[in-house]
């Protein structure tokens, strides 16, 4: 009983990983292994690169792109919520108002550290 329930998965799994092996051995035998200089010379914009490729970020950039992922899901809890308000009633609006609370002050913080400029 118990193995024709996971029947299916295990099925799958071993299709797609003869699927997977099938299209790398194709890759590797039909493919021209030949790399010339050009091939792997590193690509921006059509231009020759100007500096290092592994030269260093400043961490606002991290701090901007962190902020928007966070802001980004937000939205995606905040769609199906909307959506389920009437089934889940005031406990879910109050967990969403607690979610929303800490993205707010989350967003205060970044702002008061100077996150957000670009000096």
């Amino acid at each position: 009983m118990l193995v024709q329930n996971y029947l299916p998965a295990l099925i799958f799994l071993c299709v797609s990983t003869i699927v997977g092996l099938a299209l790398l051995a194709i890759g590797f035998t039909v493919g021209r292994g030949r790399k010339d200089s050009e091939k792997l010379s590193s690509y921006e914009c059509g231009f020759e690169p100007f500096e290092n490729a592994r030269m260093k970020f400043d961490v606002r950039y991290y701090l901007v792109a962190i902020l928007f992922i966070i802001f980004d899901l937000e939205i995606a809890f905040l769609f199906p919520w909307a959506v389920a308000l009437d089934t889940i009633g005031v406990f879910g609006l109050l967990a969403m108002g607690v979610f929303l609370l800490v993205l707010v002050v989350g967003f205060i913080y970044e702002w008061k550290k100077g996150a957000l400029e670009w000096d």
